[in-house]
């Protein structure tokens, strides 16, 4: 068993309420976006892709859903221990804004950053996409990880 620092924003009810805040706050960004975007109409909005959490053995794992996005669209940065995404979603040529029925998909510019733990390797953070999804993942140090220590019955 691997002895971890206690966080009190990760236990019990601060957790709850933690992930309660995070999904308000989602709730009224997302909110906010979609109407100013349907009121103004005309120029880029403000969107945020949704994002995925976790970790391995070995690294921290960060997924984005980026359907439509290129490699050129989007920037992966890594800055005194804070990782940034930002990038653009830009709508679609050819067609004149006035041929469109309904616009529910979020266009403009987004950043998302996150502040990274201790306990990573910020130089040897890597990053993929795959069918929408852009992986990163940063490896852990190895002195670090828990180590699972056998116990001997007699």
């Amino acid at each position: 068993m691997a002895i971890d620092k206690w966080d009190p924003l990760l236990c019990g009810p601060f957790r709850e309420l933690s992930a309660m805040q995070d999904r308000m706050n989602r709730l009224f960004e997302d909110a906010l976006s979609r109407t100013r975007v349907v009121k103004e109409g005309e120029g880029p909005g403000v969107w945020t892709p949704p994002v995925d959490i976790y970790e391995t053995a070995e690294d921290l794992v960060i997924k984005a859903e980026l359907p439509g996005l290129s490699t050129e669209d989007v920037s992966v940065r890594v800055e005194d221990n804070v990782l940034t995404l930002k990038g653009e979603r830009k709508r679609g040529e050819g067609v004149d804004r006035e041929n469109y029925h309904l616009v529910e998909r979020s266009y403009g510019h987004f950043r998302r950053s996150f502040v990274l733990p201790s306990n990573v390797d910020q130089g040897k953070v890597q990053a993929k996409v795959k069918d929408g999804i852009l992986f990163i993942a940063i490896p852990k140090f190895k002195s670090i990880r828990p180590k699972k220590i056998d116990i001997e019955i007699e």
